[in-house]
């Protein structure tokens, strides 16, 4: 079992085939049984009275083996999250792209959801989300939240996208950007007056725009160079370290675009890019180490977890050391 992101072994007896079966018939639908036993592989989520589960379901030399994840019912706010106050600045935001990054269980989907949530709070708005699978459920408050699920509500994300377009939409959220024509239609979707919401797994703010520019060629790069500039709102790359007191804290690598953020995206210069949001502060910007340095200065983390974890460690361990 993983616990707050550390593993732990549990003392059970392994599981034979029969007692197996009969666990995916207590979680899953019939059809979606059919479904493993054909594909050999499943992805989905369903929902109890204390929690929302996400399901993953695979087959090993072993034999069949599961993964679940409990979703809380309840959203965490920005507040309980510790989230910078530069998270609500983005929220507010009427169109554009931004774009909540990480590797896989760094917490983009809690994050996602709790800025939703305040959305959900402060302002009437129509939310469309497209998701594989739907993990966080909300309930329409100021907003009229309407959620859809790949493989259940829509076949592909890029279909579900186009579609939203034609639903009057103030908000998209997609769950995932995985292809080209996702990320046109997201950046055409943002170019006309909408917010669009979604995720990637980059490691930095930085990446997040080599990452999506990776995807066209090199006659289509410097277009999407300025379709990017004129679209984005903000980068948000997140990792998940564990805290001296055993809990976990998220820190941030946040790019928030400026008219001179603009500028050096269509210039290609990156690394000017990183420069600035280290002393993008009063924008709402921070890297990855400066992050972490708080989280140590705030006695959160350890100098080792720091270090650990920083991109680049030569710099952090200059800052832990009071020269820079």
């Amino acid at each position: 079992m993983r616990d707050r992101g550390e593993m732990t072994i549990l003392e059970y007896p392994e599981i034979d085939e029969n007692t197996f079966m009969s666990w995916l018939r207590e979680i899953l639908k019939e059809e979606e049984i059919q479904r493993f036993k054909k594909e050999l592989e499943f992805d989905g989520a369903t929902q109890y009275d204390f929690a929302r589960v996400r399901i993953n379901i695979f087959d090993t030399l072993r034999g069949n083996a599961m993964v679940l994840r409990l979703i809380p019912l309840k959203i965490l706010t920005m507040e309980q999250l510790r989230l910078p106050m530069v998270f609500k600045d983005i929220s507010d935001s009427h169109k554009g792209l931004i774009l909540v990054t990480g590797p896989t269980g760094s917490g983009k989907s809690t994050t996602m959801a709790a800025m939703v949530d305040y959305i959900n709070k402060e302002h009437p708005k129509h939310i469309i989300t497209i998701e594989d699978p739907v993990e966080f459920v909300h309930q329409s408050r100021r907003s009229l939240i309407k959620k859809r699920e790949v493989g259940m509500h829509t076949h592909k994300f890029d279909n579900a996208l186009k579609a939203a377009l034609r639903e009057d939409p103030d908000i998209i959220l997609v769950g995932e950007m995985r292809d080209k024509e996702t990320v046109n239609t997201a950046l055409k979707a943002a170019q006309t007056g909408h917010l669009v919401m979604g995720t990637l797994h980059t490691n930095s703010a930085v990446k997040t725009i080599e990452r999506i520019l990776s995807l066209y060629t090199a006659e289509e790069r410097e277009a999407m160079r300025v379709a990017m500039a004129e679209s984005l709102v903000a980068v948000i790359s997140q990792g998940l370290c564990r805290t001296t007191d055993g809990k976990r804290a998220a820190y941030h690598d946040i790019l928030v675009n400026t008219e001179t953020v603009k500028d050096y995206i269509i210039r290609r210069q990156n690394d000017e890019i990183h420069e600035l949001m280290k002393d993008g502060e009063f924008d709402g910007m921070i890297t990855t180490n400066q992050a972490l340095f708080n989280l140590y200065q705030e006695g959160r983390i350890t100098e080792e977890t720091a270090l650990e974890l920083s991109p680049t460690p030569n710099e952090i361990a200059m800052m832990l050391r009071g020269r820079i």
